[in-house]
């Protein structure tokens, strides 16, 4: 399904945008409002993170976003119902992203069956990998959604051709090592990576780790199908508000 969207989407634009949001930060309400904002200014997919105490791909801003959530006290209960909410209330398709002791502790079986009826069509669990998934994958397949792995410039061209036999929707990208948040020098270093991507698998790709400006875009215009952009706007967002998201998301393509 995630597949086919992005096919259509790309004979209208020529690169995607994902955002990515933390439920429940920096409330529940507002949390709803910040993603009606963004579809509102354009974006074709999102990441919808369920917190966790220990995010270990993301960097402080994120993390710190995460943290806040849970000293609120938000429930992956709450996380489901506000993601029930939000797709109701919105055409593009959103994804779950989380790590694998929200879906463990929830059963894999319950987990997959609650995001489907929350309107959700992809999970990123970047801390499970095949090898140790094979459960993980059947039930998130019962429940058609899509797995979404992650394609590192660290990994050999051999562990890229043997993730690719288990993607579906899209490959997600890394730009570098390390964590989400921090600056990428966006060079033509990355081709060499994105080609190894391209040559394993013929699902769309997507980039992210460090896009933060209409000049990062533009750089990967042709290079994949889909930018996401999730730590600038919550940078955004903690220093001048929700509007300013929209008016970041609006000008940002």
């Amino acid at each position: 399904m995630l597949e086919d969207y992005i096919r259509n989407k790309q004979k209208e634009k020529d690169i995607l945008l994902m955002a990515h949001v933390v439920l429940g930060y920096p409330s529940i309400e507002e949390t709803f409002e910040l993603v009606q904002t963004i579809v509102e200014a354009g974006v074709d997919l999102m990441e919808l993170q369920i917190p966790f105490s220990e995010p270990i791909a993301d960097g402080p801003v994120i993390l710190q976003a995460n943290q806040a959530a849970l000293a609120d006290d938000v429930k992956v209960d709450d996380c489901f119902r506000l993601a029930r909410k939000i797709t109701d209330a919105s055409d593009i398709p959103f994804l779950f992203m989380t790590y694998y002791n929200v879906v463990f502790k929830r059963g894999e079986e319950r987990f997959f069956a609650e995001t489907r009826g929350a309107g959700i069509c992809g999970a990123i669990v970047p801390d499970i990998p095949p090898e140790e998934g094979e459960s993980f994958m059947a039930a998130a397949t019962a429940n058609n959604i899509d797995p979404i792995f992650i394609l590192a410039p660290t990994s050999s061209s051999a562990r890229i051709n043997y993730l690719s036999r288990f993607g579906r929707g899209f490959f997600y990208c890394v730009a570098r090592r390390g964590v989400t948040g921090a600056q990428t020098d966006f060079s033509s270093e990355l081709d060499g990576f994105l080609a190894r991507c391209r040559k394993a698998s013929q699902l769309p790709l997507a980039l992210g780790f460090g896009v933060s400006s209409k000049e990062d875009v533009q750089f990967l215009r042709g290079k994949v199908e889909i930018a996401v952009v999730g730590s600038q706007a919550l940078r955004l967002l903690n220093t001048n508000g929700t509007r300013a998201v929209g008016d970041f998301f609006g000008k940002l393509r």
